[in-house]
């Protein structure tokens, strides 16, 4: 059993929301460098960056498929609608009218 990095990103916040979903799903986690952000400069920006490491690194196939399904946008349901509200042409992962607010019917 070892300490295995899974995952850097430039957002601390996107981090800590991972940190939720593996805690979640029973895998243990830390984030290392959460607080080096004011090094940069003095430091490589990329190694200033949030790390997610697991606990053990048995979880490590977990944690991957937990990671790409929580970042990989969603899958389109469809082809585009348009509003009945204001006729705006609106993507189809969306069920709200950007410019109205119209729910998709």
């Amino acid at each position: 059993m070892a300490m295995k990095r899974i995952h850097t990103s430039p957002d601390p916040v996107l981090a800590g929301w991972l940190v939720s979903i593996l805690e979640a799903a029973g895998v243990p986690c830390t984030v290392r460098n959460g607080y080096l952000g004011g090094a940069a400069g003095e430091l490589p920006l990329n190694e200033c960056w949030p790390e997610l490491w697991i606990l053990d690194d048995r979880d490590e196939d977990l944690a991957r498929r937990l990671i790409e399904g929580a970042t990989s946008a969603p899958a389109a349901d469809g082809p585009a609608w348009r509003c009945n509200g204001c006729g705006e042409t609106i993507e189809a992962v969306f069920g709200t009218c950007w410019q109205c607010g119209a729910e998709r019917s």
